[in-house]
């Protein structure tokens, strides 16, 4: 059995007013009750806008809080990151480089490929083809006895946001044909929809972590202060692999 955490959209930074105290506040509170867990996790996951600007002030604060948890801390980036600090205070990595940030970790028990979807300047997201090459060598090196979970932060397919519908992930049959090689791929993980979502994509379960930030309003719900809302409290998934199949769990943190 593999038991891992899949938390996203933190959005260090938000609201500058405030000096960005209630992101962090945030964000801290859930760090705090993975680390406040009596169980162990295989690893914690965060499908990206890790900060709201990309400055490297935000880095800095990011990487303290994630350095500091006590899980093995999984990322990738968000339309709200930028590469070069990103991969500069995340990774000890070249601030002027600007390529997408790829990543592949091999835990004893799973693999994970994350992948860069993000469009710098841009809220829409795309696996540029050096990344689609990259995630197709990635799996098939991979070993074919233990799960692989490819991460991203935009959703392949609409899931009914209209806030979040239009920015994201686009080129998606591209994608299918690359996990569709791939029998051992368990699963595809997002963030950007700052909801909890569970759908298929390319025959795979694809499971979209909610927000820790904010969540967003349905359609159906109404919009009395616009799509976000900043008062429900943050929430996070476990995800379950075990006898070949994933199970999820949402949380909503007091």
């Amino acid at each position: 059995m593999f038991v891992f955490a899949h938390i996203s959209d933190t959005h260090l930074g938000q609201d500058r007013a405030d000096g960005g105290a209630r992101a962090l506040e945030r964000t801290e509170r859930v760090l705090r009750a993975l680390d406040a867990l009596p169980g162990e996790l295989d690893a914690v996951v965060h499908t990206g806008d890790v900060t709201d600007h990309g400055t490297p002030e935000e880095y800095a604060q990011a990487a303290k809080l994630l350095g500091a948890s006590r899980h093995t801390v999984l990322h990738c980036p968000g339309n709200h990151d930028a590469r070069g600090p990103y991969r500069a205070a995340l990774l000890d990595g070249d601030p002027d480089d600007s390529a997408p940030v790829n990543r592949l970790h091999v835990l004893p028990g799973a693999t994970f490929a994350m992948c860069d979807s993000s469009i710098p300047g841009r809220g829409d997201g795309y696996l540029d083809d050096a990344t689609l090459d990259w995630l197709d060598a990635a799996l098939a090196g991979a070993h074919r006895d233990r799960p692989a979970f490819v991460c991203f932060h935009h959703p392949p397919l609409r899931l009914h946001g209209q806030y979040v519908d239009p920015i994201r992930q686009f080129g998606e049959e591209r994608l299918a044909a690359v996990v569709e090689r791939h029998p051992h791929v368990a699963a595809l993980l997002c963030g950007h929809s700052h909801t909890p979502a569970v759908t298929a994509f390319a025959g795979l379960p694809l499971v979209a972590a909610p927000g820790v930030v904010s969540s967003l309003r349905m359609p159906w719900e109404g919009e009395q202060n616009g799509p976000l809302d900043y008062e429900l409290p943050p929430m996070l998934a476990y995800h379950v692999h075990d006898d070949g199949r994933l199970t999820t769990h949402f949380r909503v943190l007091p």
